[in-house]
């Protein structure tokens, strides 16, 4: 077998980063770099595709510089990527017809209540597991075909691509060659049918888009086609994709049903593992893909938080009352637990398990002796929060977690999870690699290239780092929460 690597791309919502790893998993070396947000008005939230492009170029060429690697070293390439994210570009350029619409862009709110007004939600939620919401790509991409000038004419000529953002970097990687994508991100566009895993000709015709505009959709772990000497210095396969929440179930070995991970990154994402059953909730969670390896289809409840790890950014470059992320541990240490103090950071509206895309932010409680140590607390104890909300929708939908394993940046602060533990009454288990998001593309990557020989063994390669059993008392969680519940009725607005 060529190469003695496998090489990662992560490309989130506010970084792009590249890990090489050797074949046991091990980290040889990686690259980081954040690339700008685009926010035109109130509820708008863009990017420039050219610049994660760009930013994805350099920390992979960046990574190879510090591994000391060549193209020829490098056995496959894994992808995985920010979900919902929407680019249209040129068949024939390959320039984008207008800014990518990030996930967390709500400006397609009223374009949603309206199909749901028509009594659309129910057959678009019995398809594709979702909701009527700004967060999926579908509404983006009527949005980008109605109001930018001539996308529409093009797209139906067919001169135009559609696609998320690890279908747009997969074109780009392969010169144009190959537009594909994987089933878990074409799960989360509204447009694909995840019981008959196709695009779905009645989606398309509520929604307005010409299917040729759409990706080949591909398992997992599959063959995408190989990146060109241009783009890192020689051919080299492209093994695996996955959506970032689905490569981090990976990541953290979650093959078996019942099996939850909760990953802190821009948002807060719960995942649980349903086998081959697409579970239906009631308690306004979506029904998506897990995975799909070898055409067998793994099904996930999945709970979104839009606001998790951003809520610092946010206390760091709005707020400036942090210098860095890390520092509201040592905050919070000093403060202990804040019970008088609420934040509801909802930025971009709030998401399951109350999907008002019209709701926003609040620091509710306030007092004349409330201070900025009060306010970082809180921010923090809002995230665990939030994932309380989705836990026990999950609970209530026949699907608690007797442990969850959780990953993202905000997994290095040990007092927001015992925090976590603490509110959800359940044990958190923090592995020895955090980077599950990426670890799994690797491993998709990896599989397909016979590397590994069974996603499956990975579980004996996952390896806890810590873990962190509740102990609070019940009296005290129950008052916590309850206040929680109160603020967020008050920045509801479809109450």
């Amino acid at each position: 077998m060529r190469g003695k690597f496998l090489l990662a791309i992560d490309q989130g919502t506010s970084s792009s980063r590249t890990v090489i790893y050797d074949h046991d998993a091990n980290v040889v070396a990686s690259d980081q770099q954040e690339f700008p947000q685009i926010y035109p008005q109130p509820g708008w939230v863009e990017h420039d595709p050219e610049e994660i492009w760009k930013c994805v170029t350099d920390v992979t060429r960046g990574a190879m510089q510090k591994a000391g690697a060549a193209a020829a070293d490098v056995s496959a390439i894994g992808i995985t990527n920010q979900r919902e994210t929407t680019v249209i570009w040129d068949r024939e350029s390959g320039k984008p017809v207008y800014n990518a619409i990030v996930w967390q862009d709500r400006r397609t709110a009223d374009y949603c209540q309206a199909k749901k007004d028509d009594g659309l939600e129910k057959p678009v939620t019995e398809k594709t597991g979702l909701k009527l919401d700004p967060y999926f790509s579908g509404t983006k991409v009527a949005w980008l075909l109605d109001n930018v000038d001539g996308v529409r004419a093009r797209a139906e000529a067919g001169k135009l691509a559609f696609g998320t953002i690890d279908c747009f970097l997969l074109w780009r990687l392969t010169g144009g060659r190959v537009h594909a994508t994987d089933a878990t991100n074409a799960s989360r566009t509204l447009l694909f049918n995840i019981h008959t895993q196709d695009w779905d000709d009645e989606l398309l015709s509520m929604f307005g888009i010409p299917r040729s505009l759409l990706p080949d959709v591909r398992d997992c772990a599959a063959d995408y086609g190989i990146a060109s000497a241009d783009c890192i210095g020689g051919d080299v396969p492209v093994c695996g994709i996955a959506g970032d929440q689905q490569s981090a179930l990976i990541g953290q070995a979650g093959f078996e049903p019942g099996m939850t991970k909760s990953t802190y990154g821009t948002g807060c994402f719960v995942v649980a593992n349903t086998g081959n059953t697409a579970l239906p909730s009631h308690n306004q969670l979506l029904t998506t893909v897990g995975m799909r390896i070898g055409g067998e289809v793994t099904y996930a409840l999945e709970g979104s938080v839009f606001v998790a790890g951003s809520a610092m950014q946010w206390l760091r470059d709005e707020l400036r009352i942090i210098d860095s992320a890390p520092e509201s541990e040592a905050i919070a240490r000093r403060n202990g637990v804040v019970e008088d103090v609420y934040v509801v950071p909802a930025f971009a509206g709030l998401g399951a398990p109350y999907w008002d895309p019209d709701a926003r932010g609040a620091i509710l409680g306030l007092t004349r002796g409330s201070g900025r140590d009060d306010i970082v607390t809180a921010t923090l104890q809002s995230v665990a929060f939030q994932t309380s909300d989705l836990i026990n929708a999950m609970g209530d939908d026949g699907m608690r977690p007797s442990v969850i394993r959780v990953d993202g940046g905000m997994v290095a602060n040990d007092w927001f999870l015992q925090f976590l533990a603490d509110v959800l009454d359940t044990p958190v288990e923090r592995p020895d690699n955090v980077e599950s998001t990426v670890l799994g593309a690797a491993y998709l990557a990896g599989f397909q290239a016979g590397v590994v020989d069974s996603l499956g063994n990975l579980g004996d390669l996952w390896q806890r780092d810590a873990v962190f059993e509740p102990a609070m008392d019940a009296a005290r969680r129950e008052r916590l929460l309850e206040g929680w519940n109160d603020a967020v009725r008050r920045v509801r607005t479809d109450d």
